[in-house]
């Protein structure tokens, strides 16, 4: 058994079963809310249920409500009935850039959402997601956490958490801006010197539409961001740029970019000019020019630094000129 991982298996009733060492993040907590750590997808409360059934065991001994959780108790705990919440699975094409038992990355093409939201609950990353790591026949026991996003336009490389502990780790990473991420962008026209960095504050638009975003003098709520670009190459009145964004701000690279004057091929909103298109929606009539290219971080349980790169895309209606 390893100590760093839960084991689930199909019990003989049809329920899941699952076994694992206390990791030491949850010492000291009660079972209840230890356990919701490791049963993502199930409530609290269900959690509860499973506990005052007696279908929890610690050490070989049945164990109460009121038992604290210590590092290397052994769980092993029988969960009869299905979870509570998780993403619908939905099998389909995935392409996975690299996998531990805390974490998956994988290439997300353009034009998928990263998420189910409001009435959008299907087609979506995570919905193909969660069929691959219920591919055991363990359904809806791993839940994959986000930790980033990427828009439904934009290809290229996203981290998902497999773990609490992961979770919850590298979102601190994010939050200590110690992920360094890279970006590969296409705009019109052709970028003028080698590169340069974007310094301007981005926040809400005033145009009353709470999805765009804006650097001008007017926006709302701004909050300093910087983007680093190099010039790739320069070619049919377009730019290839590599991108480095300091910050994590909603639509930074698209909205510092059209700030130059050289909005991204594809882009469906900010106009060279600094206006707003009038268009609703998210996703761009086409390929829009921007692919996450690569994300380096330090992983979240063992340490190690990681460096995670998705191939350049090779759209045939897009030229990247790379």
């Amino acid at each position: 058994m390893c100590s760093t991982s839960a084991e689930f298996e199909v019990d003989a009733s049809g329920g899941v079963r699952l076994r694992c060492l206390v990791p030491p993040e949850l010492a000291g907590k009660r079972l209840d809310a230890g356990l919701t750590k490791l049963l993502r997808n199930h409530t609290r409360w269900r959690v509860q249920r499973f506990v005052r059934a007696g279908r929890v065991v610690v050490n070989g001994s049945v164990a109460g409500p009121r038992h604290r959780l210590r590092p290397g108790d052994l769980l092993d705990v029988s969960v009869p009935e299905p979870p509570d919440g998780w993403y619908e699975p939905e099998p389909g094409p995935l392409t996975v850039l690299f996998e531990d038992e805390h974490l998956l990355a994988v290439d997300k093409p353009t034009g998928m959402t990263v998420h189910p939201t409001g009435s959008r609950q299907s087609g979506t990353l995570l919905n193909r997601v969660q069929a691959y790591l219920d591919r055991d026949g363990v359904r809806g026991v791993l839940r994959p956490g986000v930790v980033h996003r990427l828009d439904a336009s934009t290809s290229g490389v996203i981290v998902l958490a497999k773990t609490h502990l992961a979770h919850a780790t590298l979102t601190r990473s994010f939050e200590r801006r110690e992920v360094r991420k890279t970006y590969l962008a296409v705009v019109e026209g052709e970028v003028a010197g080698p590169g340069g960095v974007i310094d301007k504050p981005i926040g809400r638009s005033p145009c009353g539409k709470t999805l765009l975003r804006s650097c001008a003098a007017d926006a709302i709520d701004a909050k300093p961001a910087a983007t680093r670009y190099r010039v790739l190459r320069r070619y049919a009145g377009r730019t290839a740029l590599l991108c480095r964004p300091r910050t994590g701000r909603n639509h930074q690279i698209r909205v510092h970019l059209a700030s130059l004057g050289h909005p991204l091929v594809g882009e469906p909103f900010y106009r060279a000019d600094g206006t707003l298109a009038e268009r609703d929606g998210e996703r761009p009539a086409g390929r829009l020019g921007l692919h996450a290219r690569s994300i380096a971080f330090t992983h979240p349980v063992d340490g190690r630094p990681l460096r995670v790169v998705a191939p350049v895309p090779t759209d045939p209606e897009f030229v990247w000129g790379l």
